[in-house]
């Protein structure tokens, strides 16, 4: 059975590129693997201009979640972990860049611009995680039980850290019982304001069949339990906080390894550090046989963000929050059209 058209991004096949091509056409095709990144609500908030050797990523703030995310933080992060994946094929083909992040003084939605130059940077260790691309996905299902191996736990450490970004691995349960009660906590918060669940809603609405989160995609499950074709419209109108602070402390609770994502500093350059961190750290752990979702829910509230760096504790800031472990096959969520982010 062939992919849906709004899931076919994902059965790329890297035997389609030519390799005696243009550098432009190589960029054009690497960047169907820069779209695979994953995104808060899967809004895909980046666009990218391509030139005869260059690249330059922007951010779309059309895309934005101005009540979750007010200073599109999460936004710069999800371009960062696309910047990262395209790093990742260039050095799969063997396409040597410099990159130039924030080269525009002017304009803020200019987050970076790669050249490809003789002599440039070619990643040789970032090869290997080519061919997870499009192996990673995001699963709200519950994890095996089953620890992560302290090695593999300093491998995704690693990854953070190369990348410039730092992490705290967080394996034991009284710990992970701390923070899946603040997590439990923001979701009660957030629910219990209308126009987060407006916001909600409209990605999650049935017609959106490129982007959003579809009604029956995995991380929904707990919603569907309810009519789903009025799904929007329950969301829309009533505070379900406290069912989903109930299944997101489960999952945080018992799940194997929580992982915290830190930043020395905060504010957009950091932002698209630990975007790019997130996907080096994905990639990781999709080669290892694991796979993670979000629980970010706490560092969208300023206070609860301040109270999980005492918990932690840490001098860091906090950007993103994650459970990782052993899951079953999870759906991908759909991609808009090359066409629409590239031109």
């Amino acid at each position: 059975m062939s992919a849906l058209p709004q899931t076919a991004a994902w059965s790329i096949d890297e035997h389609q590129l030519d390799r005696t091509a243009s550098i432009e056409a190589k960029l054009r095709f690497a960047l169907r693997y820069a779209v695979l990144a994953p995104s808060n609500h899967n809004t895909q908030p980046w666009r990218f201009i391509v030139g005869s050797d260059s690249v330059t990523l922007c951010a779309d703030r059309l895309r934005a979640l101005p009540v979750i995310d007010p200073f599109d933080r999460e936004l710069i992060i999800s371009c960062g972990a696309a910047l990262f994946n395209l790093r990742v094929a260039l050095s799969y083909f063997g396409l040597a860049y410099a990159i130039t992040l924030f080269p525009s003084r002017a304009d803020p939605d200019v987050l970076a611009h790669l050249r490809i130059i003789d002599g440039g940077h070619c990643d040789t260790c970032l090869a290997p995680l080519f061919q997870v691309i499009h192996q990673r996905v995001t699963t709200r299902e519950s994890f095996a039980d089953e620890p992560v191996p302290p090695a593999t736990q300093q491998q995704l450490l690693d990854a953070v850290e190369a990348e410039g970004a730092d992490a705290i691995c967080i394996a034991n349960a009284p710990m992970r019982e701390s923070l899946a009660e603040l997590v439990a906590q923001a979701d009660r918060i957030q629910f219990d304001d209308p126009r987060f669940r407006r916001e909600l809603a409209s990605w999650i609405h049935p017609r959106r069949q490129q982007d959003g989160m579809p009604a029956m995609s995995a991380g929904m499950t707990v919603l569907l339990d309810m009519a789903a074709p009025l799904l929007t419209s329950i969301i829309r109108t009533f505070d379900l906080g406290g069912g989903l602070a109930a299944a997101h402390h489960a999952l945080a609770a018992g799940s194997p390894l929580l992982i915290c994502l830190t930043t020395p500093t905060d504010g957009a350059p950091a932002w698209l550090t630990a975007g790019q961190a997130l996907e080096r750290l994905l990639l990781v752990a999709a080669n290892a046989g694991l796979t993670a979702s979000y629980l970010n829910q706490p560092i969208e509230l300023a206070v609860l963000r301040e109270r999980l760096r005492t918990i932690l504790p840490t001098d860091s800031v906090p950007q993103l929050l994650l459970r990782v472990g052993r899951g079953g096959p999870a759906p991908h969520s759909p991609r808009r059209p090359l066409a629409d982010v590239v031109s």
